[in-house]
Parts: C-alpha cells; sequence; structure tokens
C-alpha cells in the first residue's frame, strides 16, 4: 500500500529515528541494536498465556502488534531487518505480516524457529545491543550487552519528541477513542452499569479489551473519587449521578488518553463540571514550547483552588489553600504526562539524554512530567477535582479541618469527582488540540 497517506510519513518517521539512533549508538560505543518485541508469557501452572503487547521500543520501528519473538536489526547505513518470528502451530492462527504501509520500508526475513531468528542475523555481533528480555539463550549470541543503561536512556529521552507520523497516529487514535466514548456516554444515559458502558465503549472504539491502550477507568457517581478505579460494577443504579470515563483507543501501536465526567441530570455538578471544562481550556492555552511543565501544574492547582473557593468547598482563600495544603487534597495528581507508545510515556523527568533528572515540587510528588515543552511533545492536561474520602477523612480531624466546609463536601461527594482529560501535540507555536479536533463542533 506504497499510497496510504501514512505510506510518506512512515518511511520519513524511520530516517529520522534512524538518525536518532545512529548518533545515541554512537555516543555509546555499539554498532548495530537489536529490537526485541517480546514474548508470549505463561500463566503461573497453566497452559494460557497472557494477552501479548509489542515492547515500545520495537513498536517505535514496526507497528507490528502480535508477532512475540519478532526483532527489528537496526545497523546505521543499512535498511532495518524485521525478523518475523511465525509460529508453526495447529492449534492458534499463525501470525501474518499485514498488507499495510510499512512493511516496505524493511528488509522481511521470516523465521519458523528460534534457531531461524538467530540464523538470519549476522554471525558477529559482538557491536551490537540487545533491547528487550534478558534471555537465558542470549549468553550464547555474542552480544555486546543486553539493556546497556546509557544507550536505553538517550534513546528514551528522544522518543519525547514526536515524529509527524507519529502525531498522525495519535490524532487517529483520539479519533477512535472518542467514538468510543460517545457511545459510552449514550450507554450512561440509558441507564447502563459500569460493566454496560464499558461493553459500549469498546464496540464504539471497534477495539476488545485487549487492543486498548489501558483498562479502561468506568466509574459511575461515587467512585469517581477513586484515581485508577479498576471495578465493573454489573448492578445498574437507581438513580445514576455521575460518570467519569477515562479510556482511549489504539492506533498502529499508539494510544490515546482521554477523560470525560458527565453529569445524568442539571444541576449544581453539572455546572460544576462546566466550570472544570473552563479551567482545563485554560491550561490547555498555556501550551507551548519553552514552557516548563511544573509551571503549568502549579496554574491547574491555583485554578482548581479558584474553583473549590468559588462553590464554598473550602472556607479559606485560594491563596491560603495553596499554602496549607487544603487544595491538593482535592486534587493529589500531576496534571498530565507524556503520551505515545505508552501511556505515560518515558522520559518525562529527564534533564537530557546523558544523566540527571529535573525534579518534582516538593509539594507535588506525584507529578509525571517536569520537562520544558518542546515542539513534537505529546502531553496530556487533565485537571481533577475529587472528593476521596482516603484524604478527606484523615483531614476531618486535622488541622485543615477548619478550612473546609463539610456541609458542602457532603452535598458533592456522592458525586464522585471531576476529571476532563484531552492530549496536546506541541507544535513551534503552541498546541493541537488532538482530542477536540477528532470531533467535529455542535
Amino acid at each position: 500500500m506504497p499510497d496510504h497517506p501514512l505510506a510518506r510519513l512512515f518511511r520519513e518517521h524511520l530516517e529520522e529515528i534512524g538518525r536518532r539512533t545512529a548518533r545515541a549508538l554512537e555516543a555509546s560505543g555499539f554498532e548495530g541494536l537489536l529490537l526485541h518485541a517480546g514474548d508470549a508469557l505463561g500463566v503461573f501452572l497453566d497452559d494460557q498465556q497472557y494477552p501479548f503487547k509489542a515492547h515500545a521500543p520495537f513498536r517505535w520501528w514496526a507497528p507490528l502488534l502480535d508477532a512475540p519473538g519478532s526483532l527489528v536489526h537496526v545497523r546505521p547505513g543499512h535498511a532495518p531487518r524485521l525478523v518475523f518470528r511465525i509460529e508453526t502451530d495447529f492449534w492458534y492462527q499463525p501470525a501474518a505480516l499485514p498488507e499495510a504501509w510499512w512493511p516496505q520500508a524493511f528488509e522481511v526475513v521470516e523465521a519458523r524457529s528460534p534457531e531461524a531468528v538467530r540464523a538470519a542475523l549476522p554471525a558477529n555481533l559482538g557491536r551490537a545491543a540487545w533491547i528487550g528480555d534478558d534471555r537465558p539463550d542470549l549468553a550464547g549470541w555474542g552480544l555486546a550487552a543486553v539493556n546497556p543503561p546509557g544507550l536505553l536512556r538517550r534513546l528514551d529521552y528522544q522518543r519525547a519528541r514526536k515524529t509527524p507520523y507519529e502525531i498522525a497516529c495519535l490524532r487517529e487514535a483520539n479519533r477512535i477513542g472518542m467514538q468510543g466514548h460517545r457511545a459510552a456516554e449514550a450507554c450512561f444515559r440509558a441507564g447502563g452499569s459500569e460493566y454496560e458502558i464499558h461493553q459500549a465503549l469498546a464496540a464504539g472504539c471497534g477495539q476488545r479489551e485487549q487492543e486498548l491502550p489501558y483498562n479502561a477507568i468506568v466509574a459511575l457517581d461515587e467512585a469517581a473519587s477513586v484515581l485508577h478505579y479498576q471495578v465493573l460494577r454489573r448492578g445498574r443504579p437507581a438513580a445514576p449521578r455521575t460518570l467519569l470515563l477515562d479510556a482511549g483507543a489504539s492506533f498502529a501501536g499508539y494510544g490515546s488518553d482521554i477523560t470525560r465526567t458527565h453529569a445524568f441530570a442539571d444541576g449544581e455538578f453539572k455546572a460544576l463540571i462546566g466550570r472544570m471544562d473552563e479551567v482545563q481550556q485554560g491550561l490547555c492555552a498555556m501550551v507551548r514550547p519553552g514552557v516548563d511543565w511544573r509551571d503549568i501544574h502549579l496554574a491547574a492547582v491555583e485554578r482548581i483552588a479558584g474553583v473549590l473557593h468559588e462553590v464554598g468547598v473550602i472556607r479559606c482563600s485560594a491563596e491560603e489553600s495553596l499554602a496549607n495544603g487544603v487544595a491538593r487534597l482535592f486534587f493529589p495528581h500531576g496534571v498530565g504526562h507524556l503520551l505515545g507508545l505508552q501511556v505515560h510515556d518515558v522520559g518525562g523527568f529527564m534533564a537530557d539524554e546523558t544523566g540527571g533528572t529535573l525534579p518534582k515540587p516538593p509539594q507535588d510528588p506525584a507529578l509525571r512530567l517536569t520537562r520544558r515543552l518542546e515542539p513534537g511533545f505529546v502531553v496530556t492536561m487533565e485537571p481533577g477535582l475529587y472528593f476521596i474520602e482516603a484524604l478527606l477523612g484523615p483531614a476531618r480531624g486535622g488541622p485543615l479541618a477548619r478550612h473546609i466546609d463539610w456541609d458542602r463536601v457532603g452535598v458533592l461527594q456522592p458525586y464522585g469527582g471531576i476529571r476532563i482529560e484531552d492530549d496536546l501535540a506541541v507544535t513551534a507555536e503552541g498546541c493541537e488540540n488532538l482530542t477536540r479536533g477528532a470531533v467535529a463542533p455542535h
């Protein structure tokens, strides 16, 4: 499919990451790189296997998602070689190379056994590094190193800056993800259970659960206060109040990460969702090259403190709530993270590619990103406001209690909380909202 819209972008992507990899190899003292897709893992004392997910460094080069044991061999100055592992098996359908825009960019070698995989590579691998599972049989391969930290760090640091191909994949993952969100919201409006809403999400995305980039958070009512809520209750609520849906979709190995909060009926909490949406959009407008992400997070805490004061949840001023810690009881996580091949993508704290980290503010230990933004970064923007009993319970008997209107908390706590999350690609001038851009305006 050489005329596919992604074909040219993918070739340019390989050229760019080839240049980055060549520089990293030279700086680390290697001449070649073997990227392992991973192996299927068996369940303990069972004949079943866990769902397979190819390693991210392998997917950076090849969007081959279901071929355990495959490899990409990278040597600067040569076309990348894909050693495509095919099981000969009458129990399962063997993997097949997809008819897509990307295989033509590789020298493809099919291998039907582990021995054939090794035979498809040069006899002398004494200057090659391996990234992937550290298997016992690698001792006989003659490799220079397995998962060398310095090389890994250089590659991880570079992965933060996405190529146009990667942004196109993330844009499509957002389009698919928003289809799922619309289907899930319709199920919520019809009175569906958490389980039914999840099934509607997967059907709307057209993806099986194992194809989704992460376990979807489908939280009704008070469960919306649990940040990584993992239960899918089967019972339909008698009088639903809210849905917090944190879910994405995948495309070519890249995943979207989208959150929406919905109120079942008009009223105070729906207005509060609208106010938080305004906060979120204001924070999105801050995203541009050169901005320190820690400054955006601080702005998020300040603005959420203002909302808490506006609606009467906190008695002290917004400024006081920042100093005494009250505001962070209602917003305990970071405002976002890098996104790409992994939902929480690598490189978020790196000072540079050779060493060192950029520290988190002491009062915000949950941050997942501390770097200055650069063109090509893709970040999530996800401010939240929650009524979390695990945090509020201890506060009731502590020094912060006098700064909180507990009657107001009692009114709002059954609704759980609010999180609104978009995926943003940093551009030369500002950012592109991949999530809201995936939906035609109403």
